[in-house]
């Protein structure tokens, strides 16, 4: 399954009888799906539909899915008020002789308020059904058009975050070498340390320092965390290459890379390592920046 990025458009429009529809799709990043839904009054009833073909192709993301929707053409017909005319029909025979008998014309009947009316004519439920299918087919069309758009851009992201992941990779691999990490090294360090503080008093228990020093090289020790390290970075990589909806676990990854460079740079008493393992932190930032933008 193909990474994807939250963030992409689409837009998609056609015809149905004399109805013209057009579909406009956006998304931006989020912690969940919200979609936020603007359709055309009377249309309303389509929004479970929109919602749940929604969810069948994304999983997060803030959306804004909007329809507008015209009638090409407008149909009007003539209604007559068979109550009002007979009124005025009425009316004129009741005043036949007060009035002139002249027979009413249409221009007059016509200008009579409420006598004939004119309206748009509506469509029959084939039509509405009709139009209403056209729109959800361009629905799904635009949403097929976003999850294109939204992968094209998350392979692009695999890709840094790949490189990422091999930096970061690169990084431990110059930690766990660097000779001061070395048993030998540790030893020689700690020994000069202890030495120096017998010369400086004589009262200091010697079996005491030695076993202090002893807790030292084992809390000085990197083996852990560059282990951890090693195994964050084949996680990573197993998740980029599955793909799929795995932003999440792939921000908890950084998390728990944030979490060993951490350790490293306050363990380490090593010019070396240290500036290793903050080069580290700021991949591990840039990696965890660009993971907020997958699904």
């Amino acid at each position: 399954m193909a990474l994807q990025s939250m963030t992409g458009f689409a837009r998609r429009e056609g015809t149905s009888g004399r109805w013209r529809w057009a579909w406009e799709l956006r998304s931006v990043n989020g912690k969940g799906l919200d979609l936020r839904l603007r359709l055309p009054p009377g249309l309303e009833r389509m929004e479970n539909d929109v919602r749940r073909l929604a969810a069948e192709h994304f999983s997060r993301g803030n959306m804004q899915a909007s329809l507008s929707l015209s009638a090409g053409e407008s149909r009007v017909e003539t209604v007559l008020n068979q109550e009002a005319l007979s009124a005025v029909l009425s009316l004129r025979d009741q005043l036949g002789g007060i009035i002139d008998p002249t027979p009413l014309q249409l221009d007059t009947l016509l200008g009579i308020r409420g006598i004939v009316e004119f309206r748009e004519t509506e469509d029959g439920d084939e039509a509405i059904a009709a139009r209403d299918k056209d729109v959800v087919e361009g629905l799904l069309a635009a949403l097929a058009e976003l999850r294109h758009m939204r992968e094209l851009e998350g392979a692009a992201l695999s890709r840094v975050l790949l490189d990422h992941v091999s930096t970061m990779e690169a990084l431990t691999l110059t930690i766990e070498r660097d000779p001061s990490r070395s048993p030998k090294e540790i030893a020689e360090r700690l020994a000069a340390q202890v030495s120096l503080l017998l010369e400086a008093s004589a009262k200091l228990d010697r079996e005491r320092l030695h076993v202090e020093a002893a807790l030292l090289a084992t809390r000085a020790d990197l083996r852990e965390e560059i282990d951890r390290l090693k195994a964050h970075v084949v996680a990573a990589r197993d998740l980029l290459g599955k793909g799929g909806p795995v932003g999440r676990k792939l921000d908890f990854l950084a998390q728990e890379f944030n979490r060993e460079s951490n350790t490293i740079c306050s363990k380490s008493n090593a010019a070396a390592v240290t500036a290793a393992g903050i080069e580290l932190k700021v991949v591990i930032d840039q990696f965890r920046e660009q993971v907020q933008n997958l699904e």
